[in-house]
């Protein structure tokens, strides 16, 4: 049996170790890549509203300092922004409907359970905050396996329809080609009733969102990135703004179903699931893995019988 200090170095000397170090330099690179052209980018739009908004400041103060001083408006100010940071509006007097209606309230438990976070809207009671660690704890694990039971059923249909393209294609194409075809089709269903219809649908019922700033929200949210920028339904006079939430809430929920879905599709092509070559277990490839890809890059006998079972070829 190798010793400990044998395993280690083992573990040290494997190629997918090399591939994973190579992977973190990259990741940091990017990182670094990210923030300079971010702060390129940015940096002079927010110095353009940051002199903006001190000549707003000083004209009022001119035009009211018979009756209100620097140090009232400061004051006056902070206030403001400490209740817009904890979501309250001061946008139409305070009259705008409360962020924790029914409609609202769901929007925000939607997007906890999606791990989204828009930071937009936050408790703002103790038991609140209790109360949302105890909801996420308990919920998120339970979102995601809801999620994947999902994608599962959804992979047999899916299936199904790789098994008609397989007898319709095979006579003409390899069966990675034929993959990459079925694999075209679901991502043209999550461009379209994911990414593109919605963004068509935000623009239009959000009056200062454009096509782009809708198409963006529609990323941020189906990534997960959750920057929380742009809400659908914070502007204070959207109608039925609690409908519009719990629609809204919907979308968010079968969009994520449907962006699962098109990762479990694309981890079920060997050659595309380059995760495979950062594992560990990618050093020690055993023979029937081997086979495995054989079989299914040469469309042979266990590829075959595998498609018509309706199972995966990479089980």
């Amino acid at each position: 049996m190798p010793s400990d200090a044998h395993l280690a170095k083992c573990w040290w000397c494997r190629r997918s170790t090399f591939r994973t170090i190579g992977l973190v330099v990259f990741i940091i690179v990017y990182l670094v890549v990210g923030a300079i052209v971010f702060a390129a980018i940015e940096g002079p739009k927010e110095e353009e509203l940051r002199a903006c908004l001190q000549d707003i400041r000083a004209d009022f103060l001119r035009t009211h300092s018979q009756c209100l001083t620097d140090g009232e408006l400061e004051a006056f100010i902070v206030e403001i922004v400490k209740a817009n940071e904890r979501g309250v509006s001061a946008i139409s007097n305070v009259s705008s409907e409360p962020n924790w209606s029914f409609g609202q309230s769901l929007f925000f438990a939607g997007t906890i359970l999606t791990t989204i976070g828009y930071g937009h809207t936050t408790p703002l009671s103790e038991g609140g905050k209790v109360f949302c660690i105890i909801y996420a704890l308990l919920g998120i694990p339970l979102t995601l396996i809801m999620f994947t039971a999902v994608v599962e059923r959804l992979m047999i249909p899916s299936t199904i329809f790789l098994k008609w393209l397989n007898k319709k294609l095979e006579h003409l194409y390899r069966p990675m080609y034929i993959r990459l075809v079925h694999l075209l089709a679901i991502v043209i269903l999550l461009m379209v009733f994911v990414f593109l219809v919605p963004a068509a649908i935000f623009s239009a019922l959000e009056t200062e969102w454009n096509y782009l700033d809708a198409f963006y929200y529609c990323f941020i949210s189906m990534t997960t990135i959750g920057l929380g920028d742009y809400i659908p339904g914070d502007n204070p006079s959207q109608k039925n703004r609690a409908v519009y939430k719990i629609v809204t809430t919907v979308y968010l929920l079968l969009g994520l179903i449907i962006m699962m879905l098109a990762l479990a599709v694309v981890y079920e092509i060997p050659e595309l699931n380059l995760g495979f070559h950062f594992y560990m277990k990618s050093d020690e490839e055993s023979d029937d893995e081997k086979v495995r890809l054989k079989d299914s890059e040469a469309g042979g006998p266990k590829y075959s019988q595998q498609i018509n079972d309706g199972e995966s070829p990479s089980n």
